[in-house]
């Protein structure tokens, strides 16, 4: 049931030298648009296709806000927050598939 709840992932591509900050409320369905290129913008643009962090959230308003802090994080604040989930940079999908 993953895809019910509201949700902020991290985006980057093959070189890891491209992150995109987002927040959906189904999960598993915006990384899939990412990874079709179902999703113009930003990530279509700079070919992000692989879930290198993810965080689950209770409602809609906490996860706006915390996509929000992580957008003005720098770069090596988001490499270490997803290395501490992630530490080998694993394209996360899978595990949300199921």
């Amino acid at each position: 049931m993953i895809e019910k709840y509201p949700a902020v992932y991290i985006l980057t591509n093959s070189y890891k030298s491209v992150f995109y900050t987002g927040v959906t409320t189904n999960l598993l369905q915006r990384i899939y648009q990412h990874k079709m290129h179902l999703a113009d913008g930003f990530s279509k643009k700079y070919g992000l296709k692989l879930l290198v962090y993810f965080e689950m959230h209770e409602d809609i308003e906490a996860a706006i806000a915390r996509e929000k802090r992580l957008k003005r994080w720098r770069r090596d604040w988001k490499i270490k927050l997803i290395e501490k989930q992630n530490p080998q940079w694993n394209d996360l999908y899978p595990l949300i598939q199921g």
